[in-house]
């Protein structure tokens, strides 16, 4: 049974950092893409970051280019985001998805959430003013 669990949400001051985890288990990690995502209320979920094979192949919106960054680590089978600058636009629960690297022939269609095979269950961001 595939598992993603995700922590390091909470409340912080607008500028201040946070670093979310998301820890897999029930699949071979290194296979895998990994997405973050986010939700806020009455909003659609929408993209944030991806990551392919290597913190050399990671894709961003245009919202969190710059402030946040993804990475992987394959022996822990733990994806990052590091973000920084935070903005009170940010607050949302975050949600990582993992999809097969052998279904992602183009990064760019990492920011589809319809590409994703297995979510997790969140974690709260909020940013205050």
């Amino acid at each position: 049974q595939v598992q993603l669990v995700e922590s390091g949400g909470g409340l912080v001051q607008a500028g201040a950092s946070l670093r979310l985890s998301c820890a897999s288990s029930g699949l071979t990690f290194s296979t895998y893409a990994m997405g973050w995502f986010r939700q806020a209320p009455g909003k659609e979920r929408e993209f944030a970051a991806a990551i392919t094979w290597s913190d050399n192949h990671a894709y961003y919106a245009d919202s969190v280019a710059g402030r946040f960054t993804i990475s992987r680590d394959n022996s822990q089978n733990t994806v990052y985001l590091q973000m920084n600058s935070l903005k009170p636009e940010d607050t949302a629960v975050y949600y990582c998805a993992a999809t097969p690297l052998r279904r992602v022939v183009d990064g760019t269609r990492l920011k589809n959430p319809g590409l994703y095979d297995y979510w997790g269950q969140g974690t709260q961001v909020t940013v205050s003013s």
